[in-house]
């Protein structure tokens, strides 16, 4: 890429993120109520629905990307079933956002919406393994990929329940993802992630430190089923073993988070689908960290992420294999520390 042309994305960028601003700037005044419950993090009534302004972002990003971009029209099938596919996602979550919907029915909307996106081919068929070769996975494949899909949305919603946690965790995750896309020639991933990342930046000013507003189920549920697709798109990059983990690698605080906290409640046998205040993140805020390091200390996950991802593409054979472990040590050092926290100042049933 020559300089001239990063200096157009990152205009083009740039006028994304003005956008999603203006926008969000508006929902802070129309946006409906999050009025503060038992498993709140928030004192006062705050708007939500911010996420509409990441939405009409990448929106407006992907109309100009589809008129100009030669890629963007090769495969319009599995270019235009992922942002259907995206919008369903955006149109059902806003409308939980507004009236709050039954669990039932956003799960059905994520499975409709991944399975579009399944459909349209973008799906992982094989597995190309250090010393093994190239392993085809047949329609475990699409099975795989369907529930990663869902599991991710599922995952940046759960993880969305403090000031700027969920959107700078996309946000930083986008840049890396875009830096390692432009790298490996993969410019359907590359510019969907600087779009992405983009809207974040101009939602990110008005929920952290202090939030006027907040994402919103329509923006988590979103950012999350985009970089599930990206993830599947890129393991798709040529001369990149594993290429799939990139975006695991980038959000193992999130996935980290999520795992511990359902496996410790199945175990404990609580329904995983019931709402409470027993995520790491959570538990660690109400130990009496404050919420900004919290989410500070999210934000070093996925920076680490990105170190660690130069590491694994710079590996090779069982070296590339072992690299993504490397995510591991920061994330039981935290889940300890927690721990540790909590028993120092107890913070009820988590």
């Amino acid at each position: 890429m020559t300089l001239l042309a990063l200096l157009k994305h990152l205009v083009f960028a740039a006028g994304l993120a003005g956008l999603s601003a203006a926008v969000v700037r508006r929902m802070v005044a129309l946006g409906p109520m999050d009025v503060p419950g038992a498993r709140s993090s928030h004192l006062r009534p705050v708007p939500r629905g911010g996420g509409v302004g990441v939405v009409a972002a990448f929106l407006a990003g992907i109309v100009v990307l589809y008129a100009f971009a030669e890629f963007g029209r090769v495969a319009d099938r599995y270019f235009l079933g992922v942002i259907l596919a995206a919008c369903a996602i955006a149109w059902v979550s806003w409308l939980d956002d507004k009236r709050d919907l039954s669990f039932r029915v956003k799960l059905a909307a994520q499975l409709g919406a991944a399975a579009v996106a399944v459909g349209t081919g973008l799906y992982v068929d094989a597995l190309n393994l250090p010393l093994v070769g190239t392993v085809q996975l047949g329609w475990l494949g699409a099975a795989g990929t369907l529930l990663w899909i869902v599991a991710l949305t599922n995952a940046m919603n759960f993880i969305d329940g403090l000031n700027g946690l969920a959107s700078g965790v996309c946000a930083l995750a986008c840049a890396a993802l875009a830096v390692v896309a432009a790298a490996h020639g993969g410019w359907f991933v590359y510019f969907c992630a600087l779009m992405l990342g983009a809207g974040l930046v101009g939602f990110l000013p008005f929920n952290f430190p202090r939030a006027r507003i907040f994402l919103g189920d329509v923006g988590s549920q979103f950012c999350g089923f985009v970089l599930a697709v990206l993830a599947v798109a890129a393991g798709r990059f040529q001369g990149v073993e594993l290429g799939l983990l990139l975006v695991p690698m980038l959000l193992a605080g999130v996935l980290f988070d999520v795992a511990v906290t359902l496996v410790r409640r199945g175990l404990a046998g609580e329904r995983v689908t019931q709402g409470h205040r027993g995520h790491l993140y959570q538990v660690a805020q109400r130990s009496g960290m404050p919420a900004w390091s919290v989410t500070l200390v999210h934000w070093g996950f996925v920076l680490w992420g990105a170190g660690c991802v130069w590491v694994f593409l710079g590996a090779s054979g069982v070296g590339r294999a072992m690299a993504p472990l490397l995510v591991l040590p920061p994330q039981l050092a935290w889940a300890w520390y927690v721990a540790w926290r909590a028993r120092r100042r107890p913070v009820g049933r988590w």
